[in-house]
């Protein structure tokens, strides 16, 4: 098996494979979802539509894959919460940050990542029964930083788990919605706000962390 992906016909594969999800990417980068179609990318690389289904069935599994390498890239970005060398509390920020960040590099990409075209697991699996997707590695890094914080005494000890990694995860996808939708958010015309946008994300994060750390009089 191992010999052939170095054949000329797999390496081929491959390469136009690798193309085609590249020129969808280019078209999602500049104009969403509502854009991107498999003619317009067959436009794009100057192949034909039916080449282009050979390696994709659907528009649909197309979106599917580019959602999966955004996810990707999101995984690594959380993937920080994993290196202990950093105190938790300074990796926990980092973590929230790190995803908000990494969502707006592609903004277009974020949105069309939650967008009406489901796959077909579930956006947020059941603890314990996470799809083997790159969205679900990425939740579990989240259930796994607030495990972390529970066991180290640093969060409040009545929190649940699940529940307090899906309300970090809400709190983090809001704020990169808002500002993939309103490029200028959190200055507003009517309520200015003090801080660039990377200010406002560190303030973010930290603002979540803390809502779920210990205070000195906390019992629990």
């Amino acid at each position: 098996m191992e010999d052939d992906l170095h054949t000329p016909a797999e390496r081929r594969r491959i390469r136009v494979r690798g193309a085609i999800l590249e020129a969808a990417e280019r078209v999602f980068a500049v104009e969403g979802e509502a854009g991107l179609s498999i003619r317009r990318i067959a436009d794009e690389i100057d192949y034909s539509p039916a080449a282009i289904y050979k390696y994709f069935g659907s528009k649909d599994e197309l979106i599917d894959e580019l959602k999966e390498a955004f996810f990707g890239r999101i995984l690594e970005s959380v993937n920080e919460i994993a290196d202990r060398s950093e105190p938790f509390p300074g990796r926990a920020r980092k973590c929230v940050a790190g995803y908000i960040r990494t969502a707006l590099q592609k903004p277009h990409h974020y949105v069309a990542a939650f967008s009406g075209i489901a796959p077909a697991e579930p956006a947020l699996p059941e603890s314990g029964d996470f799809s083997d997707s790159n969205r679900a590695r990425a939740f579990a890094i989240l259930t796994d930083m607030v495990a972390e914080g529970l066991e180290a005494g640093c969060f409040r000890a009545n929190l649940g788990r699940d529940n307090a990694a899906k309300s970090v995860w809400a709190s983090m996808h809001g704020l990169a919605m808002m500002i993939a939708h309103f490029n200028d958010f959190p200055s507003m015309a009517t309520m200015p706000s003090g801080m660039s946008q990377d200010e406002f994300i560190t303030f973010h994060a930290d603002l979540v962390i803390r809502s779920l750390e210990k205070t000195p009089g906390d019992r629990t």
